[in-house]
């Protein structure tokens, strides 16, 4: 990945999607609203992993997105709209743009997977042409902005996903259980399921430590 950006989020990856979608499909409502941002975050079809994003976190987002210069605010009417500045941050064709947006919004995919769901961003000819912007992306002299996954078991295609976010950990994927292997489970989905899990032991540490205090002036032991 280029040297000059940071690692991305879940978040600010699915804002920056989010947008670049939403100029190709809904341009008459582009630039976007916040609550039209955090409708298209949470989003439940074309969205791999779907999430519940507050309308805090989306405004928390924007502004860090924003001291990266890839949002562009403008102002007009009753409320702030948002567009995203990808092209001219990453320096990148609108064509490249297409697939990195739906790399953040859906996850890894093949190049023939990508051509299909690109359909309404941008027309690619064929998969070549697809392969041939994903190499392109990958060997960038600034970074590469995405890369080619390891062939899983029964697949006859490679499936490719963006760097934005850091590199995928391929020992992780290898080792998840025989579920994994099938495809079902998506690099996303095993970085949602670890904040689950933290976000959970977070969750039991605070209780654990209000049954404590309630003991505590009750004058019982704890169990």
């Amino acid at each position: 990945m280029s040297n000059t950006l940071p690692i991305l989020s879940l978040l600010e990856t699915r804002v920056l999607g989010v947008l670049a979608e939403k100029q190709r499909t809904v341009p008459d409502s582009y630039p976007l609203t916040l609550n039209s941002l955090v409708s298209g975050c949470n989003q439940k079809s074309s969205r791999d992993p779907v999430i519940e994003a507050t309308e805090s976190e989306v405004q928390a987002t924007l502004d860090s997105l924003r001291s990266l210069s890839l949002i562009v605010e403008t102002s007009g009417g009753r409320a702030s709209r948002f567009g995203h500045n990808i092209e001219r941050v990453l320096h990148i064709p609108t064509q490249s743009t297409a697939i990195l947006t739906l790399l953040m919004l859906r996850g890894p995919q093949t190049a023939g997977e990508l051509r299909i769901n690109c359909e309404r961003l941008h027309k690619f000819a064929d998969i070549a042409s697809v392969e041939s912007f994903l190499v392109e992306l990958s060997e960038r002299e600034e970074g590469g902005l995405v890369v080619e996954l390891p062939r899983q078991p029964g697949s006859r295609e490679n499936r490719w996903m963006h760097l934005l976010s850091g590199a995928p950990v391929v020992e992780e994927r290898l080792s998840v259980s025989p579920v994994s292997a099938s495809g079902d489970i998506s690099v996303g989905e095993i970085a949602a399921l670890k904040a689950n899990v933290a976000k959970l032991e977070t969750e039991v540490g605070e209780l654990r430590a209000l049954v404590a205090k309630l003991c505590k002036e009750l004058g019982v032991s704890a169990v």
